[in-house]
Formats: C-alpha cells, structure tokens, sequence
C-alpha cells in the first residue's frame, strides 16, 4: 500500500499517518456526505476526492507536511483526516479537521489535533496554529475551543474560495505551551 512520506503518531485509540491509497474509500465517502463535506469542501464526487486526498499526499511530498489520515487504532477503521495544512496563500499555518460522521461526538478531533500540535510545533517549528471556521460550523468552533484557541476574526482564504466566510481561530505555541505545561 503506497503512503506519503512522514511521520506515523499515536494516541490512546488513534493512529495518524500520512495519506495512502488505501484511504480512497472512507475518504470518497466524506465527501460524497452533504453534511460532513459541507465546510471543508462541499459534496464531492469520487474522481474529486481523490484529487483532494492526491493533493495531500503531494503536500507531504512538496512540503513535509499535510494532514494525517486519521485511522481507530483498534479497528484500522478511516476515520478522517485531521492536520497541518498551508497552501498557497492560505492565511496561515493551520491545523484543520474533517471527521466522517461515524467519528463525532467521540473527541476524536480534539485526541488528534493535540498530537497534531504539539508535533508541529516540535518538528515544524511553527510561531502558531490556525484553524479557519465558517461562523456557522458549531462544532468546529467547539473543537478548536476545547484545544485552546480563540476567534480572532474575520479572514480570507485564497481563490477560488475567496467568496466563503471564516473566522480565523488559533494560538501561539507560547500559549500552547503554557496550557500544556
């Protein structure tokens, strides 16, 4: 099974790798989901998600970093994909989220954002995370609350998503740090 280069983590009940084509499946299925697709994308065909999960495995390739598939460690089950991710002109350095609905409600996001973060923060040395959430994504807001991040506004995402509306969440490692200590 081919996986893009980097680093596997573990948690107490997941595995976070980076993308490989056997996460085609549970992948095309959170997308073809009108609800779990909704902010991170929109409802997508199969040929579409795999071009989105294609360009994560180049992230990893091209930069050394992009989202981790997230993976049940007792089942294997896909669950989403959760992670660092700076596109061009992105609005920052974010570590963003995409759970497949049998995943929420379990704290699996909150479980793998922590990993995620501390693991950019130790081994990308970013100053800060974002999280960018449309004002109407609830949950997300709650997740990026229960890791310790605020809103701080109003922002901007590159074409051609410069027409959706987000709110810019984050911290700074210090901050980060102080509340991890």
């Amino acid at each position: 099974m081919p996986v893009a280069p980097g680093p596997t983590l573990e948690t107490a009940r997941l595995i976070l790798r980076p993308t490989a084509t056997e996460d085609i499946d549970g992948w095309a299925a959170m997308m073809a989901d009108a609800e779990a697709a909704r902010y991170i994308g929109g409802q997508q065909p199969r040929s579409s998600a795999w071009r989105g999960m294609a360009s994560m495995a180049g992230s990893w390739t091209l930069l050394g970093f992009g989202m981790f598939s997230v993976l049940d460690k007792t089942s294997g089950q896909w669950l989403g994909r959760i992670g660092p991710w700076q596109p061009e002109d992105w609005p920052g350095t974010e570590v963003g989220w995409g759970l497949a609905p049998a995943a929420w409600g379990k704290g699996y996001a909150v479980e793998a954002a922590i990993a995620t973060i501390d693991w950019v923060f130790d081994h990308l040395g970013w100053d800060e995370v974002i999280h960018c959430i449309d004002p109407t994504n609830t949950p997300s807001q709650k997740v990026a609350q229960s890791i310790g991040s605020y809103n701080r506004g109003r922002g901007q995402l590159p074409a051609p998503y410069q027409d959706h509306v987000i709110d810019i969440w984050g911290q700074t490692r210090d901050e980060w740090r102080a509340r991890r200590a």
